[in-house]
């Protein structure tokens, strides 16, 4: 299921360099720059405490937004850095860029594993061991997926899921060609399982 696009909203800097981004910053905002598409690059500010809001929120490197700049056309943008006070961990830059529906681009997808109570490991005291709780793939903008999702049902300690193992949303591929491990379902420790079978899966 493709994201709800979501609307950030943002006013065009007035000058460029460190000084005005330090001013933006004393007036509450939060400085960002909007790239890519073949255009010239647009300074914007960004109202702090909406922004704050939204990073904590989660996935927000992960989510295609609709920005809304006054006196400039709607675009579709991903975030790609938010650069962040060293001390307070609060952000002091953005950066995004710009994109349209047939864009291929590449993003982390969160992994969501289902029918924990079906799994037959589980049920036997195994744990999930998670490997990969997301996952970077190659996606369409216009239909980026919410998640990828595992299930757990019938699987048994020893398990090894990979991501092969895995139907991906229409459109979607890893980034990375080689058949890597998602999670694992090692075995009760004191039964033979524990950390050297996470490790062991893990290094696969």
């Amino acid at each position: 299921m493709a994201k709800q696009i979501e609307t950030i909203v943002a006013e065009v800097r007035t000058g460029t360099g460190k000084g005005a981004a330090r001013a933006a910053r004393r007036e509450g905002k939060v400085p960002g720059i909007v790239y890519g598409d073949g255009k010239d690059p647009l300074a914007i500010n960004l109202d702090y405490n909406p922004l704050l809001t939204r990073l904590r929120k989660g996935r927000f490197m992960s989510t295609l937004f609709n920005l809304q700049v006054p006196g400039q056309e709607d675009v579709r943008v991903i975030c790609r850095g938010v650069q962040k006070d060293v001390v307070k961990d609060l952000p002091t830059h953005i950066d995004f860029m710009r994109t349209h529906r047939a864009s291929r681009i590449n993003l982390f997808v969160h992994v969501e594993f289902i029918n924990h109570d079906k799994c037959v490991a589980l049920k036997r005291g195994g744990t999930l061991v998670v490997v990969r709780p997301e996952v970077e793939l190659e996606v369409l903008a216009g239909d980026i997926p919410e998640q990828i999702v595992v299930d757990l049902e019938g699987r048994k300690i020893g398990d090894v899921i990979h991501i092969g193992d895995i139907e991906l949303p229409a459109g979607a591929k890893p980034t990375i060609e080689r058949n890597f491990v998602i999670a694992n379902l090692a075995a009760p420790k004191g039964l033979g399982g524990g950390d050297d079978e996470a490790e062991e899966a893990t290094e696969e």
